[in-house]
């Protein structure tokens, strides 16, 4: 390797570069206002939750690439008891420190 970049390198970032630039600057280019349709504003509610829940689940449900086995992972029932909790009382930082509360003694003591 000669460390010197090569220009379909250059070409690609270039490219690249003005595809990003455009896409997210496109709203901001147009004339005229517009706004969004009605469902697509309310299906924008939803993308939180569910871009949560497709980081989260799959660390709840698999080790190492591999679903879990055993019914004995703290994080099942960490995540159940946080769930129970935010049923209960409505309150995020409760259901961190419930999840967090039974997931601790069960990972440590119990070497789960």
């Amino acid at each position: 390797m000669s460390g010197e970049t090569d220009g379909w390198t250059v070409l690609t970032i270039a490219l690249l570069t003005l595809n990003t630039v455009v896409t997210r600057c496109f709203f901001f280019l147009s004339s005229k206002r517009w706004s969004l349709p009605g469902w697509a504003t309310r299906s924008l509610n939803y993308a939180p939750i569910a871009a949560l829940a497709a980081v989260i689940a799959p660390e709840v449900v698999m080790t190492q690439g591999q679903l879990i086995e055993t019914w004995q992972d703290a994080r099942l029932f960490a995540v159940a008891a946080g769930c129970a909790w935010f049923y209960w009382r409505r309150s995020l930082l409760g259901t961190l420190t419930c999840g967090m509360g039974v997931y601790l003694p069960l990972r440590l003591l119990a070497g789960w």
